[in-house]
């Protein structure tokens, strides 16, 4: 089976200069490189015409603000938001343009001014060396980027990035952000080609009001922005009707009850932690450590003081917010509303395991929202605000002191807690609980899940601990046994997930069992409990249907939206059943994700009220992806759902205009090449193919699609050596491998097939496919003894399998 079925999830990388991720795709491809990449050349020098502001649309510009609210003006000037992306001009650029010379890749670029502007000379998209003018400064610390723009608009960001920290900290130096990857003008990494676009990969986040603004036409970005920079109203909304009342102006009357307000971010107001109550009652705080429930913030009060109020966060407005840039997403509609959830505009990465650990570690970058929504820290009413100053984006207190706002000092602040010399870096709240992983070389992180270190995990699942990221001498079993000795049999902590998430990536044995109690655990954080559901919809059986039904009903629209994608394999009887609801779903995320999976329902059996709602819904997904028409894989989507619903020329007019878009995007020609065969076409799927292996003859499903094109036409020899190309260039894919072996077996090469299966189960020990073609290989040769261990691993994989057990039965008593 082709991987042409595949969706891809837009998640751009966000925040300050994070544009050099593989953030587009990420869930979704593994971008090979490409031997071309057609691209307008760039131009010598910038345009006079850079893209205007977009005044108008009730933005007013922070230095409206600075009247009324002179000290958050103040803090946010000295931000790192203020100062996120800026003209390119002596204040602002930190980088040494000299003349200093940076060698990569056997290219020398050269950093340099020219009549008082910033200049590089560096390969440009022929690869060839130009003289380019910066037009703009990305982010500020600890690295600095830079912005060149193209004649049709685009920004491109260059991936030599200025080191500003302190020299003695390594800073003040020139490097680049794939020091080992050797990037040339012909790969999409390279600073010129589509993987870093800043109009699409991160420019939402680094101005206020951006619009980006593509021409489908006309291949042309006109992107445009209020302000350049992240300024006030790029969290508190356009801010006219604010001004209008604040100066009482017009029908300023009528603004009372919001303050012409677009979003109210008042819900830390009049909120005061447990602790400082108590003390303020005259309590013992030493004798209150003897009680982790005074000990560890449970709730907030008023400044009235009285009882606890439960939770101190009444709504999630503000995490909402701070996560439309703060989290690892995909924007999925440009028409964002302040104060709206934001799963109806951008689409929150779940657990995967190219984003993840299986206990909830970040692994690449996940910009923090994802994180802490697993803590049990977000479960008890913590918001961003707690901990940072948001004006000033500093923490709230240094070091320990921003813990100790709620967490006790005399009884966390102890070595009798944390075991290590006061003083020492494992005395650090933050050490333990929030461990730094480094990102684009010099930037480390902290990870805000806040977890108990687990290094018996690592000893369990190959996941890191913040034990032995600084006792890196040791081994995780030593760790453990430390952990042991100071608290006993270890803390299972708030998140206990990591084994349910690790059966379900690998399809170990007892996995489904451990996702159903996942998701039927509410104490567990729902961004867990969802990526379990699309877990458990990969082998979906009427146990695991049984368990998502319910969840697409629950008040978590993240939740809905996983059972959603969870059931897509329903009949379409039941997906008509269950899913047709979700199209009214008062969030945009639910209702696509339903529209998608009914795309396909058979028209004869829909009343017609259905399929003008399911035409509805359709209508609103492509419109989703229509945001993204300057991204390829936005068209493979659209072309996607076209063929599902036999619309053929429709689906192959998307397909080609992803390939117009990108030739290099090989995906699109393998979904061409699919639908031409669903249409008999074949030989110009052939054709189709052998031109994209000619541009990317590295792309594993080109290979694969070609060899399984060639076997229709029984051209077995030049199909097994495509398919013994697509194994061999992507042996983390064990379909491929196992293709081969069929492929192989079915041409009397039985031996060769064995070896290739055992290959791919030696990396794969739990695929079923691989395991039931050896039972079937072997027996067929005369190897009884090894079908029937085979079999025996597919049983215990499958206990309830009855197929798999009445083989059991008929191999255990089959003799040589």
């Amino acid at each position: 089976m082709l991987l042409s079925r595949r969706r891809f999830f837009p998640f751009a990388a966000s925040w300050w200069f994070r544009i050099l991720l593989l953030g587009g795709m990420i869930l979704c491809a593994s971008w090979a490189r490409s031997d071309t990449e057609s691209m307008e050349p760039l131009p010598a020098a910038m345009s006079a015409n850079h893209p205007p502001g977009a005044p108008g649309g009730g933005y007013v510009g922070a230095s409206s603000c600075a009247e009324c609210h002179p000290t958050e003006y103040r803090h946010w000037q000295g931000s790192q938001h203020a100062k996120a992306m800026q003209p390119a001009i002596e204040p602002t650029v930190l980088g040494d343009f000299n003349d200093v010379p940076f060698t990569y890749a056997g290219v020398t670029s050269t950093f340099f001014r020219r009549d008082g502007k910033f200049m590089v000379r560096t390969d440009g998209p022929d690869g060839k060396l130009q003289d380019y003018e910066i037009a703009y400064t990305f982010g500020v610390y600890p690295l600095q980027q830079y912005l060149i723009g193209f004649p049709d608009g685009r920004y491109q960001a260059l991936g030599i990035a200025w080191d500003s920290r302190a020299k003695e900290q390594g800073g003040q130096r020139w490097f680049h952000l794939y020091p080992d990857q050797n990037l040339t003008a012909r790969d999409p990494l390279h600073w010129t080609g589509y993987q870093q676009n800043w109009n699409y990969m991160c420019a939402e986040c680094h101005s206020t009001n951006l619009r980006k603004n593509y021409d489908a036409k006309l291949k042309r970005f006109h992107t445009t922005w209020s302000e350049i920079n992240v300024s006030c109203e790029a969290c508190h909304g356009p801010g006219a009707d604010h001004l209008a009342w604040a100066r009482q102006e017009g029908d300023w009357q009528k603004l009372n009850r919001t303050k012409g307000l677009a979003i109210a971010l008042d819900e830390r107001r009049g909120l005061r932690f447990q602790i400082r109550e108590l003390a303020m009652q005259g309590l013992n705080l030493a004798t209150a450590t003897l009680n982790p429930q005074l000990g560890v913030l449970l709730n907030a009060q008023p400044t009235t003081g009285g009882a606890p109020s439960g939770t101190p966060r009444s709504s999630g407005r503000e995490l909402e917010l701070c996560a439309r840039c703060h989290s690892r997403r995909g924007q999925f509609w440009e028409d964002y509303v302040f104060g709206q959830p934001l799963l109806d505009t951008h689409r929150l990465a779940l657990l995967t395991p190219d984003l993840y650990y299986p206990d909830g570690q970040m692994k690449d970058e996940v910009f923090n929202h994802g994180s802490f929504l697993q803590s049990k820290m977000f479960a008890k009413g913590v918001s961003c605000g707690d901990c940072h100053e948001p004006h000033s984006g500093k923490l709230r207190a240094a070091g320990n002191q921003v813990c100790a706002q709620c967490h006790l000092a005399t009884k966390y602040e102890s070595p009798r807690h944390h075991f290590h010399s006061a003083g020492s870096k494992g005395a650090d709240c933050v050490a333990c609980h929030a461990p730094t992983t480094t990102y684009m070389i010099v930037d480390p992180r902290h990870d805000h899940g806040f977890r108990i270190p687990r290094p018996d995990l690592t000893v369990k699942l190959n996941i890191p601990n913040a034990c032995n990221r600084c006792h890196q001498d040791k081994s995780a079993q030593w760790a453990a046994e430390q952990v042991r000795q100071w608290y006993g049999n270890p803390l299972p902590g708030h998140q206990r997930f990591a084994e349910a998430l690790h059966a379900g990536q690998i399809e170990a044995a007892g996995a489904r069992e451990l996702l159903r109690a996942l998701l039927r655990n509410p104490d567990q954080p729902n961004i867990a409990r969802a990526s379990g559901a699309v877990l458990l919809g990969e082998r979906l059986d009427p146990a695991g249907f049984e368990t998502l039904r319910p969840l697409l009903t629950d008040p978590d629209p993240l939740l809905r939206s996983a059972a959603t994608r969870g059931l897509e394999g329903l009949p379409p009887e039941l997906k008509v059943q269950y899913l047709l609801p979700l199209l009214d779903d008062p969030v945009r995320q639910v209702r696509i994700d339903a529209a998608r999976g009914l795309a396909a329902a058979p028209k004869e059996m829909l009343a017609e009220n259905q399929r003008r709602a399911i035409r509805r819904g359709v209508d609103e997904y492509i419109a989703a992806e229509m945001t993204h028409a300057d991204r390829p894989e936005s068209y493979l989507n659209v072309g996607l759902v076209y063929s599902d619903q036999g619309q053929f020329d429709r689906a192959e007019a998307a397909y080609r205009a992803a390939l117009d878009l990108q030739p290099t995007f090989t995906q699109a020609a393998v979904n061409l090449a699919d639908l031409y065969r669903l249409q008999g076409r074949d030989g110009e799927g052939e054709q189709t193919l052998r031109q994209a292996l000619a541009r990317d003859p590295h792309h594993a499903t080109a290979h694969h699609a070609l060899g399984l094109l060639l076997i229709r036409q029984r051209k077995m020899s030049e199909a097994l050596t495509a398919l013994a190309e697509s194994a061999r260039l992507d042996g983390d894919n064990p379909r491929y491998g196992y293709v081969y072996a069929v492929a192989l077996n079915g041409a009397g090469q039985a031996e060769a097939a064995i070896r290739t299966l055992e290959t791919v189960l030696a990396k794969y020990p739990n695929d079923r496919d691989t395991l039931m073609a050896l039972v079937a290989f072997q027996r067929n040769v005369g190897n009884l003894d090894a079908a029937r261990d085979y079999v025996q691993r597919l049983a215990a994989l499958e206990p309830d399998n009855p197929e798999i057990r009445a083989l059991l039965r008929q191999l255990s008593g089959a003799t040589p």
